[in-house]
């Protein structure tokens, strides 16, 4: 019996030392990994999309300005030393194995984010699953024509053969009265940014002192961004570039703010950074796994937050007022709006062929204005995205499928596990291949 029993300590005592090694070694590849991203970011200006670890390693970045080779050569390295490092998911923590998982597939991301830097083109498909461990699905031009031939039914007017427009054309003079007016835009997100905020915060435990400012700027390539500067803030900023439609209040509310970007970050920093020391996540690396599960979860935020009927009550009740839009319409409008959101793929099908050479700009321009319904100066802005961030475009659509399809498994039709099982993966190092 003292032999088993001294048996049984010393095997505990192995496992422990072995798993504090373990996790030592893991710290030490997780600050590396957060040096080589801000080096990365002096080759590639977008590549840092947040970092709020210490000052002075920002500094050394700059300053050291590591060659695009260097940076290549030491992914590479961290990559083997990651792979020697022992399992230690004899723990029992499923964290330590999900945060092993997280460093691999990230440092593998900025390998190729190198490699492309350096001059390597890559397909479309091939580039999103290097990048963001992912690949969207291809559709035809059948697919979208079955809901376009919806949507032509829905929008006023005549067919483009006959009189009467395009169908971008009739349902953008279709939608003008749905335009919150630039008067009252900041009274009209605020209002949706307090109501996301409080049914997050009536399921969420978020930060006391978490807190957003709001810019409205122009000659973005994007509709709205979350710009996290640490310490649980962030700055929203809105590009009013283009009329800004009633129903993308509550959807940059939610994506931008709670329970999406905002959330999904102060989270990170309060259980992953400040609870368990885990600096690789005081950076994110916006060409990364990361970025699906960021983009995926605010989206599917808007749906957490609202039941399509709580949703409409509210718009019909606080913001169709504060914008001085006529509510009676809104049914009408949001059958029309979901048959849009059924044609988020096109925009996909554009950048795909776009990147792979395909079509040229103005024939993915012409795809966009057809097959996504939007109007020329959209669909120019939806290509200057596409050139910039290229594959990132399925991390919105294919990242809220992924999301919503893992949340919806674990918590069926019960909204209380919903939201538990939400604030669970935003609290987590679980990327894309792990959403099963």
């Amino acid at each position: 019996m003292r032999r088993t029993l001294f048996l049984l300590v010393l095997c505990g005592f192995l496992v422990s030392t072995g798993g504090a090694q373990a996790a030592d070694a893991m710290n030490s590849v997780a600050e590396r990994y957060a040096h080589l991203v801000l080096a990365l970011g002096q080759h590639n200006p977008d590549y840092v999309d947040a970092f709020y670890g210490p000052t002075e390693w920002k500094t050394q970045a700059e300053k050291e300005k590591k060659s695009l080779d260097a940076i290549g050569a030491e992914a590479a390295e961290l990559i083997l030393t990651l792979a020697k490092i022992p399992d230690a998911t004899a723990a029992g923590d499923e964290m330590l194995q999900l945060r092993r998982e997280y460093l691999q597939k990230q440092i593998s991301a900025l390998a190729a984010r190198v490699r492309m830097l350096k001059g390597e083109k890559l397909k479309f498909d091939d580039e999103s699953r290097a990048l963001y461990d992912a690949v969207a699905p291809a559709f035809p031009d059948s697919h979208f024509d079955r809901i376009i031939a919806q949507l032509e039914a829905k929008i006023p007017g005549k067919g483009p053969s006959r009189t009467g427009g395009s169908l971008w054309e009739r349902y953008e003079m279709w939608r003008k009265p749905f335009v919150i007016p630039k008067e009252k835009l900041d009274t009209v997100f605020q209002l949706a940014i307090k109501e996301c905020r409080a049914r997050t915060l009536a399921h969420v435990a978020l930060p006391p002192n978490e807190s957003f400012a709001v810019e409205y700027v122009t000659n973005k390539p994007w509709g709205g961004y979350n710009w996290y500067k640490g310490n649980f803030h962030s700055v929203i900023q809105v590009n009013t570039d283009l009329p800004i439609y009633i129903d993308r209040a509550v959807d940059l509310a939610a994506h931008e703010g709670y329970p999406g970007h905002h959330v999904y970050n102060s989270l990170l920093e309060k259980n992953l950074v400040r609870d368990r020391g885990w600096v690789e996540f005081s950076v994110y690396a916006l060409f990364s796994p990361q970025s699906l599960i960021a983009e995926g979860t605010a989206n599917f935020g808007r749906d957490v937050a609202f039941t399509p009927s709580e949703r409409m009550k509210f718009e019909k009740e606080v913001l169709f007022p504060a914008a001085g839009i006529d509510s009676k319409r809104a049914d009408e409008y949001y059958v029309v709006q979901d048959l849009m959101k059924q044609l988020s793929y096109a925009v996909n099908e554009a950048a795909r062929r776009l990147i792979n050479g395909e079509i040229d700009e103005n024939a993915a321009q012409q795809w966009l204005q057809k097959y996504a319904v939007m109007e020329p100066p959209r669909a120019q802005r939806q290509i200057k995205f596409i050139k910039r961030y290229r594959s990132y475009v399925i991390n919105y659509n294919l990242g809220e499928d992924m999301v919503r399809r893992y949340i919806e498994k674990r918590s069926g039709a019960d909204a209380e596990k919903r939201w538990s099982e939400f604030a669970k993966l935003l609290s987590s190092p679980r990327l894309p291949s792990g959403l099963q």
